[in-house]
């Protein structure tokens, strides 16, 4: 896995402060998850929105600037009594695809869609099954894969 200049990928975590209980668990584990596997803690760089909608811009600011070799897109989103989730998770889910898409940046979606908030903590907490390690394993699996095919080509 190659990374920007002096070696191993710059990753960019980018969080929703609504449902910070949730969404700071997320990214504790996957910071720790990325540090396990060998990124040095200068290679990783959080940035904070304000909620789940606001990622797709956020993301596609990152990605223009062109620091990062890899974005974890981090996010809660808990269905309520009215149809605010399914705007909010529906605009959070197209717009990291297509900032994914246009960029060529590995974009990973770590936006938990959940029923209530009990489903929410399960996935968070670190006494349970904490889906931020898998998200950085995904960005990883990701940036590997890119690896491959990038040499395949100069083959």
């Amino acid at each position: 896995m190659s990374g920007k200049q002096d070696g191993g990928p710059r990753i960019a975590l980018l969080v929703a402060r609504f449902n910070s209980m949730i969404t700071g668990h997320l990214e504790r584990a996957a910071r720790e998850r990325l540090v396990q596997e060998g990124i040095g803690e200068d290679r990783i760089e959080s940035f904070h929105v304000p909620g789940a909608w606001d990622l797709p811009q956020a993301a596609q600011w990152i990605v223009s600037e062109a620091r990062h070799d890899a974005l974890i897109a981090i996010g809660c989103v808990i269905r309520g009594e009215t149809s605010h989730f399914d705007y909010v998770a529906g605009h959070a889910s197209d717009g990291l695809g297509r900032v994914a898409l246009d960029s060529g940046t590995p974009v990973v979606f770590g936006v938990l869609t959940t029923d209530n908030a009990e489903q929410a903590l399960a996935r968070a907490l670190p006494s349970g099954a904490n889906r931020g390690a898998e998200i950085a394993e995904s960005a990883l699996a990701l940036l590997a894969l890119r690896e491959v095919v990038r040499e395949r080509d100069e083959t």
